[in-house]
């Protein structure tokens, strides 16, 4: 029983070694008609309520939290459709900002940060956003500021979080998705951030990189490899009939099909389609005359679709005559100037 207790004894002292105290005082302008801060965790993947704070009589909140990692979690006001400031707080710090509540574009704007670069690289995003909700000239440029900004400190853990604001475009700020990851993994190598970023990454095929290679079933329930076009030029094209957009850019793609099929180009059309009969009625009434069309009619389960990390379509990929990846995302007037580069007019 001694030696029980000694052990319990000897891990609670370890606990509270490794545990370290961090702490966040925000001061809050802007509030009016008894409007408080919301402290949101995260839980199950979203980011919930979990404590109502009153700020004091000059508009202060702290908050104390205690781990040996990263604390993340966020702000937020006790109103609907409220904005949020999400927090990073390392172990050991102890953090000030002035956090201003700006109603007429329902905004919670962060300044004057102190005892945190993660912070302090918030607040650099939280005016690049309050400008471009501002000031709509701004908002052209938004993505380029967002941009620089996260390219300029990959090294800091907010970038991990910030970066996600490309989500939707990933394809094409992959690199930069690869110089946060490549800077943080070392230090976080278990941050939930960094490993989303690390399994996009992973998973990501980028310009320059192999294309791996796509084996399916065609019309006819034959298999078709792309690794068989190995010598041409190949434009893989994610597609279904049901996407608007796609069926909007098919005469092009053909029309640029009968243009350069002599000059070493083809086309491998990966369908996300479920239904065999939508898919082949589509091929006929757009004249998809290529003979390489596959699908395993999963839809967005498609396993080409995986391979390639596609989330939405119309995707486009160009391989090389090398089996390496030219360009991803390519149509209408940018295809057609790639396709001139690569094989002539």
């Amino acid at each position: 029983m001694k030696r029980t207790l000694t052990l319990i004894a000897a891990m609670l002292t370890l606990t509270a070694a490794v545990a370290q105290k961090s702490s966040l005082t925000a001061t809050v302008s802007g509030l009016t008609g008894g409007m408080k801060v919301v402290l949101c965790v995260p839980q199950g993947g979203r980011l919930v309520p979990a404590d109502t704070l009153t700020p004091d009589n000059k508009g202060r909140i702290k908050l104390d939290r205690e781990g040996s990692t990263p604390q993340f979690f966020a702000l937020t006001l006790n109103q609907a459709q409220s904005p949020m400031v999400h927090v990073i707080l390392l172990p050991k710090e102890k953090v000030s900002m002035d956090v201003e509540y700006q109603p007429e574009l329902n905004f919670l704007k962060v300044s004057n940060v102190k005892g945190s670069q993660n912070m302090a690289l918030y607040a650099d995003y939280s005016q690049l956003m309050s400008d471009a909700i501002r000031i709509p000239e701004r908002q052209a440029t938004l993505a380029d500021g967002m941009e620089q900004l996260i390219a300029a400190h990959p090294n800091q853990l907010m970038s991990a979080f910030l970066v996600t604001y490309f989500e939707t475009a990933f394809e094409q700020y992959a690199p930069l998705y690869k110089q946060v990851r490549d800077a943080l993994i070392g230090t976080y190598p278990n941050n939930e951030f960094v490993l989303h970023l690390d399994e996009k990454v992973r998973g990501a095929v980028l310009v320059g990189m192999e294309a791996p290679d796509i084996v399916m079933a065609d019309r006819d329930g034959k298999t078709r490899r792309l690794s068989d076009l190995r010598g041409k030029v190949v434009l893989i094209d994610f597609w279904a009939s049901w996407c608007r957009p796609c069926r909007a850019e098919n005469p092009n793609v053909v029309r640029l099909y009968k243009q350069y099929r002599d000059k070493g180009f083809d086309i491998f059309s990966v369908s996300l389609d479920n239904s065999r009969e939508a898919w082949l009625r589509a091929i006929a009434a757009d004249g998809l005359v290529w003979e390489n069309h596959v699908s395993d009619l999963r839809g967005w389960s498609s396993s080409g679709g995986r391979l390639y990390g596609v989330n939405s379509i119309p995707a486009t990929v160009l391989v090389g005559p090398d089996g390496k990846v030219l360009a991803r995302n390519l149509r209408g007037p940018e295809l057609e100037k790639k396709l001139k580069e690569v094989l002539g007019q």
